[in-house]
């Protein structure tokens, strides 16, 4: 997400971890890339040949650029989700608080993307505002968002609506949240109101945020809500996200469907990274190197593509069906060096990563900057046959000359 705006006050990033946003310290310019096909690319082999592709590439008409927010990082008190009763119990410096008062002042930030010649704009549905209690759906707070998708409209901007992008409604946290045998049902829901109220004006719907991503650190590294650390439970709610995503993606088709509105696309926003070993000498390293990049880019993708997926015999997901996705979104910032201490799962997923290496360029919180992985990213994910988003990519500085050379650097990687 890229704010070009007003101070904003302090924020917690709920999508990368232990993350504080101050003032314009960590912006995020996303952009939204549908990735087509480049006549003459295919014949193109030597470096050389592909910086001069880069320059002389015009990218289509009809693609989409955007921004991206979620709802807690800039709506402002969001008070009945599980994030905000973490901030206050375990990170109170680290509070959200008002945000950027999005809630009450999306109309500039609106204003602020048509200004940029953008055309598409991903923003995340609160479902702690909308599903105040189990069942209790606040219809004023469904206006507030119907009334957000029709003023990105009138400025000639796709908005792009995310279901959930990681924070819960209390009352499904105290019913054990995405590890409650409910929980794919109770979601799926949530999601049928929310498309029959808004669906008339949204054609591309993101189910899910880094499903992935929201297990690891939530359930095996226990960085964030709720806390866990147990591989057993991890399991267990990537199975119900990923049950979740189907029972949600048949829920709007067959609204739309009953409706005869236009069918939309329906897909979700993966968590991807390059994952390199810190030793190319060291079999742990290339191990877990390997196994990473399987578990964390792939497998839910591969699940919602085939209806199962497993990894090295640690990971089998079946689900009731396939071809659930109809684009898929990449969330891309960095490449990781990865250093594994045995052969044991936990040893392979450990949090064990090179942040010391001087050689690299690196952001605000020490991510390496590696425009490289885009290209090497969008090329892996063309195996899958479907249109791609990049539905996050951005850089944590407060230096906006970095910042500009990191937009210029990645959309020469995608060019």
């Amino acid at each position: 997400m890229y704010r070009v705006k007003r101070d904003a006050k302090k924020r917690l990033l709920p999508g990368k971890g232990k993350l504080v946003l101050k003032k314009n310290i960590c912006a995020f310019f996303v952009l939204f890339l549908i990735v087509v096909t480049v006549a003459g690319c295919a014949g193109i082999r030597e470096a050389t040949r592909e910086e001069r592709a880069a320059k002389e590439f015009v990218f289509p008409e009809h693609f989409l650029w955007g921004v991206s927010t979620s709802s807690h990082q800039v709506e402002g008190n969001n008070t009945n989700n599980d994030w905000w009763r973490w901030e206050q119990e375990l990170t109170p410096d680290m509070r959200s608080g008002e945000a950027c008062d999005s809630w009450n002042r999306f109309e500039e930030d609106f204003e602020l993307a048509e200004s940029l010649g953008l055309t598409a704009f991903r923003f995340s549905l609160e479902w702690s505002r909308i599903e105040t209690s189990r069942g209790n759906f606040d219809e004023s707070a469904l206006q507030r968002y119907r009334e957000m998708i029709v003023s990105l409209r009138s400025k000639g901007i796709e908005p792009v609506v995310t279901l959930n992008h990681f924070t819960i409604p209390l009352w499904f946290a105290d019913k054990g949240g995405w590890l409650s045998p409910e929980a794919p049902e109770l979601f799926a829901l949530y999601v049928e109101k929310v498309t029959a109220f808004l669906g008339e004006d949204v054609h591309y719907w993101i189910t899910l945020n880094e499903p992935t991503a929201y297990m690891y650190h939530g359930y095996m590294l226990g960085e964030w809500p709720p806390g866990v650390q147990s591989t057993k439970q991890a399991f267990e709610v990537i199975r119900n996200l990923a049950l979740a995503h189907v029972l949600a993606y048949v829920k709007i088709k067959g609204v739309y469907a009953d409706k005869e509105w236009k069918e939309p696309l329906v897909g979700i926003a993966q968590h991807v990274l390059v994952f390199a070993p810190r030793s190319t000498f060291s079999l742990r390293d290339r191990i877990s190197a390997s196994i990473r990049n399987k578990m964390i880019n792939h497998l839910f993708v591969e699940a919602l593509i085939k209806g199962k997926a497993s990894v090295a015999g640690f990971s089998n997901l079946r689900l009731p069906r396939t071809e659930t996705l109809d684009f898929i979104g990449l969330n891309y910032y960095m490449r990781e060096h990865v250093h594994s201490r045995g052969f044991l799962l936990r040893d392979i997923l450990a949090q064990e990563v090179d942040m010391e290496d001087t050689s690299v360029r690196r952001n605000f919180l020490g991510w390496e900057i590696y425009p490289e992985g885009l290209h090497t990213l969008l090329k892996v994910f063309k195996k899958y046959n479907l249109p791609i988003l990049i539905s996050e990519n951005g850089i944590c500085t407060n230096d906006d000359t970095e910042r500009s050379e990191f937009i210029v650097d990645h959309l020469k990687a995608v060019a």
